[in-house]
């Protein structure tokens, strides 16, 4: 089967959705499959990182002070590799912009539309100008009747296919979880990424990792940690990841005289370092209400 992925963020973007589609795309070529991702271009610089081909499309980086690129409308574009591709199955990962493209791919060609819910929509609002609890219901609203012209919906997680179906999602849905590669994350060396980060071996370490943004609830997670780590001097916290509220999360531990307590590794890691930098923590910290899976508490 020839499989088409529409997504609006994909690698080298790190974030769940990114990840999830990528590592899916694989598992579908090795059960034999062939894929196409079709995604927004990424930031000059950035090397390719991919297991399947991928078409990328012009797009505006960095929208509205986000870590996300926003394609542009250029009519024509995608026809020549689609019908070269000649995809049997689309399947969109959001609700707009490159998930209306894939509505009318699908509708044009006479093609099965599949979607995944990867996300609560209505928290991502404030990257868009005129915010509001108006504007929140509109995303739900529009998340919904997305999934109603799809032939099936896949949630992934058993929680999620119950709250869109309460929403008003009518067609069909598979909660499907992102699966994750345990063995990879089993066996690390926590004392090697204190000593890494000059955190020191003793200390109780809190730890978070994941995309720095707002929606993560990050400000809620800063605030809970400093005030643990004001009763408990020995604490340290361990903060792997980038994004636009970095700045913010350390301004918190400014504010309480804390910063040479937060360690924050430069860039993203991956690999044996990740997971190094899990097996050195002794709580993980986790705020989000934004998540429908949390593939980094797996």
């Amino acid at each position: 089967m020839n499989i088409l992925m529409m997504t609006n963020t994909y690698l080298p973007h790190t974030g769940g959705v990114a990840r999830s589609v990528a590592w899916f795309s694989e598992a579908y070529e090795n059960e034999g499959h062939r894929v196409l991702v079709i995604a927004p271009t990424f930031a000059e610089g950035e090397a390719e990182d991919s297991p399947v081909e991928v078409f990328r499309v012009p797009a505006i980086q960095h929208f509205n002070g986000s870590d996300f690129s926003v394609r542009l409308p250029i009519p024509g574009l995608l026809t020549s590799r689609l019908d070269s591709f000649r995809p049997d199955l689309v399947h969109s990962h959001h609700p707009f912009l490159l998930g209306d493209t894939a509505v009318r791919v699908a509708a044009l060609r006479d093609l099965p539309l599949v979607f995944t819910h990867h996300t609560m929509y209505e928290q991502y609002t404030h990257y868009v100008p005129g915010d509001s609890t108006a504007m929140q219901r509109f995303v739900m609203r529009l998340a919904t009747e997305y999934a109603n012209v799809c032939d099936h919906v896949i949630a992934p997680s058993e929680s999620i296919a119950r709250l869109i179906h309460e929403r008003g999602v009518e067609t069909p849905i598979s909660p499907i979880p992102t699966g994750i590669d345990a063995a990879k994350f089993a066996v690390g060396d926590g004392l090697a990424a204190r000593r890494r980060y000059n955190i020191p071996p003793s200390a109780f370490v809190i730890g978070h990792v994941g995309r720095l943004a707002e929606e993560k609830n990050l400000g809620f997670l800063a605030e809970a940690s400093v005030k643990f780590m004001d009763e408990h001097p020995d604490s340290h916290f361990l903060l792997v990841g980038m994004g636009p509220y970095a700045e913010t999360f350390k301004s918190i531990f400014g504010r309480e005289g804390m910063l040479d307590r937060l360690h924050h590794p430069e860039g993203y890691l991956s690999g044996q370092t990740l997971a190094d930098a899990y097996h050195a923590m002794d709580l993980f910290g986790f705020a989000s209400k934004s998540e429908t899976q949390g593939m980094v508490l797996a």
